[in-house]
């Protein structure tokens, strides 16, 4: 059976699935029952310095995105980071790292931008005994107004300075945690290599404002009239995340610098399109407060049996492979055709297909009076939005045209300076045409 023994950083773990660092990391309590359930890691929810209390709203601290079927989508957290004292959550790290040796603890961490407040913090943290610390420099609200979070994690520079102070007074792994609210991911993350990181973790929450409240005029969740902007996650931001993930992965200034990936992971198969994109391990949180802890028990056994079926003995063996299939546009084969393929038999004739394709595409499905439709190949461009639109899984596919066939679209034939061509992803079981 397949190793899923993860190695990041030479912190060990039982898997490759850490809870990251936000309420369900809160506490002693939390992260106990966590690693019973399975977890190989966690990150505690970040702490803060001494000093005045972190005051959380005592109302509303959540705003939703729901599908069609009330599958939750998206959470908009406007949650401040610990308001446990700190002294709390560090004798709580002490004992958890003592009775599970075996697994990850990382301590994320966010004070003030100067350097005496990490120096001061850095050592008591170390005396938990954690297998290292993760800079939160993506927290989107609160902590930003008060010069930390984002608004550090938005300034390179800064980045740098910090990352720099704690593998001075830090001894063990440093990982930075980056916000997506910034144009180029690339820069921060290296920021992040050039000040020490051992690592960097990606993505943090996204500013939103997930609904507004038309009979009160004011955003979702509501507190005594107001609302806030707060940290969107969840499926919904999965598609960002991974796209920064592979970003920094073939980023030649980044490349090889360790990643832990975070956004939207639900399921085995997130995690591992994460980890082909170059991420060593994964975070997860809002599938944990979805459906509780034991969904890592589904993540572990189907990433498992995927990882026999597959052939690979640990998870380094495909961590990273998809990166040097990620390129840039101007490098993509405009010699490879395909065209769309209707199973008549696996239609509905519901007509999806032929009213996106009619009325936003190409004209290329035809509907005839009784409502067969079929493609016309010389008007189709392959998009793949009639497979998109079709309720009907495999009822649509793409058929890659063989080098040599003729393209009726062009009236030319496939170049021959094709390439490797292969059926297309969408349909793995067709075959080219003669």
């Amino acid at each position: 059976m397949a190793d899923l023994t993860t190695d990041f950083l030479g912190i060990k773990s039982p898997n490759p699935f850490w809870l990251a660092s936000a309420p369900p990391t809160d506490k002693e309590y939390n992260v106990r029952r966590a690693f019973e359930a399975g977890w190989g890691g966690v990150v505690w929810k970040t702490l803060g310095a001494e000093g005045p209390p972190v005051v959380n709203v005592n109302g509303p601290r959540y705003g939703a995105i729901h599908g069609a079927d009330r599958r939750l989508l998206g959470l908009n957290n406007i949650e401040l980071i610990t308001d446990r004292p700190l002294e709390v959550n560090l004798e709580e790290m002490t004992r958890v790292k003592k009775d599970y040796p075996d697994h990850a603890l990382i301590a994320s961490i966010m004070v003030p931008c100067d350097e005496a407040s990490w120096k001061a913090i850095l050592p008591r943290v170390a005396e938990t005994g954690c297998d290292g610390i993760e800079l939160n420099f993506g927290c989107p609200h609160g902590m930003a107004e008060r010069g930390m979070g984002s608004a550090v994690g938005q300034v390179p520079e800064y980045i740098q300075m910090v990352t720099e102070w704690c593998k001075k007074y830090y001894d063990k792994p440093v990982i930075v945690k980056l916000t997506p609210n910034i144009t180029d991911i690339r820069n921060p993350a290296r920021a992040a290599k050039a000040g020490g990181a051992d690592a960097v973790s990606l993505i943090n929450t996204i500013n939103s404002i997930t609904s507004v409240n038309l009979d009160r005029m004011a955003p979702e969740p509501m507190i005594d009239g107001k609302g806030t902007h707060g940290g969107y996650c969840g499926p919904a931001v999965k598609p960002i995340a991974m796209n920064m993930v592979a970003e920094i992965a073939r980023d030649p200034q980044t490349h090889g610098l360790p990643i832990s990936g975070i956004g939207g992971i639900t399921t085995w198969r997130d995690a591992a399109e994460f980890m082909a994109l170059g991420a060593g391990n994964v975070q997860v949180c809002t599938a944990a407060m979805t459906y509780g802890f034991k969904v890592v028990q589904e993540m572990i056994s189907g990433l498992s049996q995927w990882m026999d079926e597959q052939g690979y003995t640990s998870t380094a063996d495909f961590i990273g492979m998809a990166v040097p299939n990620v390129t840039d546009w101007q490098y993509l084969n405009l010699n490879h055709v395909t065209k769309a393929r209707i199973d008549q038999d696996a239609c509905i004739k519901c007509g999806r297909c032929y009213a996106a394709c009619e009325d936003t595409s190409h004209q290329a499905i035809s509907m005839s009076e009784d409502r067969v439709f079929d493609v016309k190949d010389d008007e189709c461009v392959a998009c793949n939005l009639c497979v998109n639109v079709c309720p009907v899984e495999g009822c649509i596919t793409m058929e890659t045209l063989a080098p040599g066939a003729m393209d009726e679209r062009t009236g030319q034939p496939v170049s021959e300076d094709y390439g490797n061509w292969t059926t297309h992803p969408n349909n793995p079981s067709a075959t080219a045409a003669e």
